[in-house]
C-alpha cells in the first residue's frame, strides 16, 4: 500500500464503538468500517434512538466499489442509490453490526426488520416461496433472544446468498453462528432497508458516503 493511504478509524454512536477493523472467526475474514450510524423514531414529534448499525466491507470492496465510484464526492454519493446498491450487491463480503440503544426484544426487534424486508421484496417482485420460509427461519433465530442497551446482532452476508446471524449482549463478534440462511434476495433486502431507497438509517447512509470516497480515492491502512 502506499504510504499516503489513509488509516481507517472508529465511530462513536452514543455510548457504542464501532470499531475499524473486526476479524470473525466464524467467517475466518476480516473486514473494515464502510460507516456507521443511528436508527430512531420520531414518536410525538420526539427523535428516540433505538439502534445504532455499523456496515464492515472485506477489503477487496475497495476495488470493486472504485471502477464506478472513485474520484466521486461525498455529497454525490449520499444522492446516489446506485453506490449503496453497489454495496448491498457487490461481490464482497459484508459484515453488518446492528447494537441496541435502547433495549428490545428479539421478536420485537426482528419483526419491523421482517416487514421491511416483504415489503422491499414483493415490491421487486422477488418474494416467493423460498423467501417466505427464509423469513420464517429468520423470525425462528431471534425468538428467544433479547438484547439489552449494548446487545448487538451480526448479519454476515456473503456474496453467494449465506446470511449468517450471531447474538451478542455487547459488541463481541461471537465465534459461533446462531443460524444461517441460504437465500440470497433476502439476505441482500436486510442490507437493502438500512440503506436502500427507503432505509430506516439516513445516518449510516451519510455516514457511507463520508468515509467511502478517501477509502476509494487512495486506498486504506488497516
Amino acid at each position: 500500500m502506499a504510504p499516503t493511504a489513509p488509516t481507517i478509524t472508529g465511530v462513536h454512536v452514543e455510548f457504542l464503538e464501532f470499531p475499524a477493523v473486526i476479524t470473525s472467526t466464524a467467517s475466518g475474514r476480516t473486514y473494515f468500517l464502510g460507516g456507521a450510524g443511528e436508527r430512531g423514531l420520531t414518536i410525538e414529534g420526539k427523535f428516540i434512538k433505538f439502534t445504532a448499525i455499523g456496515v464492515y466491507v472485506e477489503d477487496k470492496a475497495v476495488a470493486s466499489l472504485a471502477t464506478k465510484w472513485k474520484g466521486k464526492a461525498s455529497e454525490e454519493l449520499a444522492e446516489t442509490l446506485d453506490f449503496f446498491r453497489d454495496i448491498i450487491s457487490g461481490p464482497f463480503e459484508k459484515l453488518v453490526r446492528g447494537s441496541k440503544i435502547l433495549p428490545l426484544s428479539g421478536p420485537e426487534y426482528s419483526r419491523k426488520v421482517m416487514e421491511n424486508c416483504v415489503a422491499h421484496l414483493k415490491s421487486v417482485g422477488t418474494y416467493g416461496d423460498a423467501e417466505a420460509a427464509a423469513i420464517e427461519k429468520f423470525a425462528q433465530a431471534f425468538k428467544n433472544v433479547n438484547f439489552p442497551p449494548g446487545g448487538s446482532v451480526f448479519y454476515r452476508q456473503s456474496p453467494d446468498g449465506i446470511l449468517g446471524l450471531s447474538f451478542s449482549e455487547d459488541a463481541t463478534l461471537p465465534g459461533k453462528e446462531a443460524a444461517v440462511i441460504e437465500n440470497k434476495a433476502v439476505s441482500e433486502a436486510v442490507l437493502e432497508t438500512m440503506i436502500g431507497e427507503h432505509a430506516v438509517s439516513p445516518d449510516l447512509k451519510r455516514s457511507l458516503a463520508s468515509r467511502l470516497p478517501k477509502v476509494l480515492n487512495e486506498g486504506i491502512v488497516v
